[in-house]
């Protein structure tokens, strides 16, 4: 029986651990949907691709594993565009798929012709096409090995539909999935550190994601514990300490010169693990260049003026810290109770808030309340994202879910169907703006459609709420950030879901914890005061640090 280039290209995915593949089919990808009929892969059918593309990326992020997307040629691709780029900066390992023209009309002006691997270059680890049958299982080993690979991102593949169609004339087989073991650091790099660290008056310790996508949160732990250095976390990174540990500082990442920054202002040494800077600008926390940086990571630090090194240690993350802690010999003075005190009070002199629409902090207090600390919050982007990233109390990895490299609204609702999907145990919710939410609130009927129960959080204002911020900041005045919404509880049973919309302080707490009884998809429209940005601002422009 005749092999086609798709049928192989499938059993491919099938050999890395493909479960699902989100997409839209058709024309030019018509080989590769007819051979996934007899595939153990499950095609997701999703309302755009954009979609598709965060799905995916929200899986790779949680699980490690290469999520995978599909669209067509011309617009189909580019609709891709968003959702891979925010998977490739955000350190998400992607696998990104697109239908092509054949390769006899590509030579020339022809109908949603566009060169693809030249497109997706720039935001990918790797970008290429398939050319002939043969090269297939070299490809996909090649794509999934780079996008896992530390720093993790997206690779994306081209397949024409000419060359889908072919007949395989050697069998062709799929080639032994290989992951290499990370090696540990010199010995000599881990004494340098250890010797900065006992040197210091004032260390802090700054994690990135790339704590979180190496499971080196006990390790962290142990590591702060032993040498009593207070943590501070990037958005990305949230949850790789727990809130409520006695060293844990909260979350950096502000554009302004927020309570954690103070520790920053008084340290000498910063200990940058799995640190990534498309977070945090070194220039944010360091513009004196006055500190002795710490690179603990598996790969070596990007070229910064503001990010020069005192000693870099590469290697496995969570024996780097143990050997570390085991050379070094000073235990530090760490304390953290009054920034954590402050970071704190803010949500609990709002816990019995009765103001309507509700302030942000009450939100996030009941919010915290709701879920239990394994469940998963995928947070979308605009100002909401500002106050969960601040003051949001996470308390294990991986539940709390912000995009922070690329930061790309519209990730809400498609990264909440594919944080269920992956753990379907667990409450998912996604708090959005209203205008993230209309960008891929169509995906709605997606998650209907195969069953997945999530609650979508609307925090309501009407506007460009992040923007208007911005604007007031740095104008003193706003314009053009204002548009009108649709009734989102009508909108949302339109669709066959339910929905809530709080009208009062007290309501928030029973809606939500009925939305996870509904045990369907809820949206919940929550009216939002966002007056509390500018007071925010103001407190943080005045702020003396406390330590």
């Amino acid at each position: 029986m005749m092999t086609t280039a798709a049928e192989l290209f499938i059993r491919c995915l099938e050999n890395e651990g493909v479960t699902h593949i989100f997409g839209i089919p058709g024309e030019e990808n018509l080989y590769v949907m007819d051979a996934l009929r007899d595939s153990s892969i499950e095609f997701i059918t999703v309302r755009h691709e954009q979609g598709a593309a965060f799905m995916a990326d929200v899986y790779g992020r949680l699980t490690g594993k290469a999520g995978v997307c599909l669209a067509t040629l011309g617009p189909g691709a580019t609709n891709l565009i968003t959702g891979f780029a925010d998977a490739n900066m955000d350190r998400a390992p992607v696998v990104g798929i697109a239908g092509q023209g054949a390769t006899t009309r590509m030579h020339k002006e022809s109908h949603q012709i566009l060169d693809l691997v030249n497109l997706f270059e720039p935001i990918s680890k790797l970008s290429r096409e398939i050319l002939e049958p043969e090269i297939i299982p070299e490809l996909v080993r090649k794509a999934f090995k780079d996008a896992q690979a530390e720093k993790p991102g997206g690779a994306f593949i081209s397949f024409p539909e000419n060359v889908a169609a072919m007949e395989v004339v050697d069998m062709q087989t799929p080639l032994k999935v290989q992951f290499p073991t990370t090696p540990a650091a010199p010995e000599e790099k881990v004494r340098q550190a250890a010797a900065v660290i006992d040197a210091a008056s004032f260390p802090i310790i700054m994690v990135g994601n790339g704590v979180i996508r190496s499971h080196a949160s006990s390790a962290l732990i142990e590591f702060a514990e032993r040498l009593n250095i207070p943590v501070a976390q990037t958005f990305m990174a949230k949850g790789c300490i727990p809130f409520s540990h006695p060293l844990s500082l909260g979350s950096v990442g502000l554009q302004a010169h927020d309570y954690v920054a103070c520790g920053f202002d008084r340290a000498d040494v910063v200990i940058c693990i799995g640190f990534d800077m498309v977070e945090y600008h070194p220039r944010s926390w360091h513009p004196n260049k006055d500190k002795k940086i710490i690179h603990i990571d598996q790969t070596y630090a990007e070229v910064d003026a503001h990010y020069i090194l005192e000693a870099g240690v590469l290697g496995d993350i969570s024996s780097s810290l143990t050997r570390i802690a085991d050379v070094a010999t000073k235990v530090h003075g760490g304390k953290t109770d009054n920034l954590k005190g402050i970071i704190a009070n803010e949500l609990d002199d709002f816990a019995d808030s009765t103001a309507y629409p509700l302030k942000p902090q009450k939100i996030l207090y009941d919010t915290r309340q709701a879920m239990a600390l394994e469940d998963i919050l995928i947070s979308d982007v605009g100002a909401h994202k500002m106050w969960i990233a601040r003051l949001f109390r996470c308390e294990k990895p991986n539940t709390c879910i912000i995009s922070n490299g690329f930061a790309s609204m519209g990730i809400g609702v498609p990264g909440a169907i594919a944080a269920k999907m992956t753990y379907p145990e667990k409450n998912v919710l996604t708090i959005t703006g209203d205008a993230g939410f209309m960008m891929n609130s169509q995906e709605i009927e997606t998650a209907l459609r195969y069953g997945i129960a999530i609650v979508i959080m609307i925090w309501n204002d009407s506007e460009y709420g992040l923007i208007k911020w911005h604007q007031q900041r740095r104008f003193g005045r706003t314009g053009n950030v204002s548009f009108t919404n649709p009734d989102f509880v009508k909108y949302a049973e339109s669709f066959g879901a339910k929905g809530y919309q709080v009208d009062s302080a007290e309501a928030l707490l029973p809606t939500l914890q009925q939305a996870f009884a509904d045990d369907t998809v809820v949206v919940v429209d929550v009216p939002v005061d966002y007056s509390e940005n500018m007071k925010l601002t103001e407190k943080l422009g005045n702020l003396v640090c406390p330590i």
